[in-house]
């Protein structure tokens, strides 16, 4: 999010939300749809391709560690161009950020379905991630901009957005890899993302520029040399005939790049990563919780179509369509969310949807009982979206209240420590499937893992005061 929309998230008691005259622009419907479509884009993208990989796999010859890259290095690049995203937002303005994000995404998506091998795809999946990092924070500026003092509403509705396509990615990606090839589930987007140019140029106007901060470059390939040597060390675990000696190597680097990181934080005050807003006044709690839920949030997308296949030998399509339940929960639920988080603050909403989340995990770790698994599968993917539906919005709008003054700073961290969430999930759950004897039990338990770690967060977050009304 960019500092045009930092100002606008400060409480206001009951009374209107802004300075006076901070009207909501004529076209500000039409704009959301726009940039909400680049965004739901980017989200269907990002777990869509979840459903191919045992295809890819096959495909390239490569095997399931490494494909799970396709889904998780383009989160890298997310979290590497997010910090990026509003510096340069601010310096060249967040129109024509969002639409070389836009361009930059449509371009990659129509290499990443004529890569001929996983390294040509993993690559261009990467810089798909950076395209992404960039444009997001534009979008929120420009949603900011346009619905002046009902912005909070306007953001919490956008950033329902990317959870709700990241639900119906699968079945997207399952019906375009049934009725055609996985080279098709990047294809779909060129058109989109030429459709989306070409509005955006005509309809969305430019965010005020504010003054630009030093970026810390620094600390951002510290962080991304941590990220990615942690998933290459996970990888090398789970690869079959992998040798120690790299493994290793790639381990030590990752302590070692995440110990500078930490140490490189706490020593520079426009660190990418602010050493305040890692603990104190509930932020800590907030920061775990947000790890955990990306983890739940993102891996449960990108996984459990794979999860069903190696388990239950479900086709592509079923398993896909098994995440119907779950898209269809958030959104009622996402929406009922945004209408009472001003009521009842964010506190019940947040943990009511996590114990919602906690027993969807159960469900679908567990054989079922009785009837058959796509049933039992679909039961937990609908309860666990009902819960993020509730949860998703709440989380958003906690750590706003507990640092009113520093919101932007605050939602980059909530995005980058849920994609590191997601990373970490994706990783270990590609290589669990890899390595072990019974694909699908150790799959069912990595999500039994998860939802231990998703009750222990939600047992924490209990303690942070509740905070209601408008901001």
């Amino acid at each position: 999010m960019t500092d045009a929309a930092h100002d606008t998230h400060r409480p206001t008691g009951d009374g209107p939300a802004g300075p006076p005259g901070d009207d909501p622009l004529p076209r500000r419907v039409p704009v959301f749809a726009v940039v909400g479509l680049a965004l739901l884009m980017f989200s269907l993208d990002g777990t869509s391709v979840a459903t191919a990989l045992t295809t890819i796999s096959g495909d390239l010859g490569a095997d399931l560690a490494w494909t799970g890259w396709v889904v998780t290095v383009a989160a890298v690049g997310q979290i590497l161009a997010l910090p990026l995203g509003g510096w340069l937002s601010d310096r060249f303005g967040g129109r024509r950020m969002f639409l070389a994000g836009v361009t930059v995404f449509t371009v990659m998506s129509g290499l990443s379905a004529l890569s001929p091998s996983i390294g040509v795809l993993i690559a261009c999946r990467l810089v798909q991630g950076l395209a992404g990092g960039v444009m997001l924070p534009a979008a929120n500026g420009i949603v900011a901009h346009q619905f002046g003092r009902d912005r909070d509403r306007a953001l919490a509705l956008f950033t329902s957005v990317f959870p709700i396509g990241a639900i119906l990615g699968p079945l997207v990606g399952g019906l375009v890899l049934t009725t055609w090839t996985w080279h098709g589930i990047f294809l779909v987007n060129v058109p989109i993302g030429i459709l989306l140019v070409a509005v955006g140029l005509a309809l969305v106007d430019d965010p005020p520029h504010r003054r630009t901060a030093r970026i810390d470059a620094v600390g951002i390939a510290l962080l991304v040399a941590t990220l990615l040597a942690t998933m290459l060390t996970i990888t090398r675990l789970g690869s079959p005939g992998s040798g120690p000696g790299w493994t290793v190597l790639a381990g030590v680097v990752a302590l070692t790049a995440g110990a500078v990181f930490v140490r490189h934080a706490r020593r520079r005050p426009d660190a990418v990563v602010p050493v305040h807003l890692l603990a104190g006044r509930g932020l800590g709690i907030m920061n775990v919780t947000n790890v955990v839920f990306g983890a739940v949030v993102i891996g449960f997308s990108a996984t459990l179509p794979l999860y069903a296949q190696v388990r239950y030998d479900l086709p592509a399509f079923v398993a896909g369509a098994l995440l119907t339940g779950r898209a269809i929960g958030t959104i009622v639920t996402s929406a009922a969310a945004v209408a009472l988080l001003r009521r009842l603050g964010f506190r019940p909403l947040l943990l009511g949807g996590l114990v919602a989340v906690v027993a969807g995990l159960v469900v679908t770790a567990v054989a079922p009982p009785f009837g058959g698994p796509t049933v039992w599968l679909l039961a937990g993917s609908t309860l666990l979206g009902l819960g993020t539906g509730l949860s998703g919005p709440a989380a958003n709008n906690a750590g706003m209240h507990l640092v009113p003054d520093e919101v932007a700073a605050v939602s980059g961290l909530r995005i980058m420590f849920r994609q590191m969430g997601g990373i970490a999930a994706v990783s270990v759950l590609t290589a669990a499937v890899t390595a072990a004897d019974d694909p699908g039990v150790a799959a069912g338990i990595a999500y039994g893992v998860l939802a231990v770690a998703l009750a222990a967060v939600g047992l924490a977050a209990a303690r942070i005061p509740n905070r209601r009304g408008r901001w």
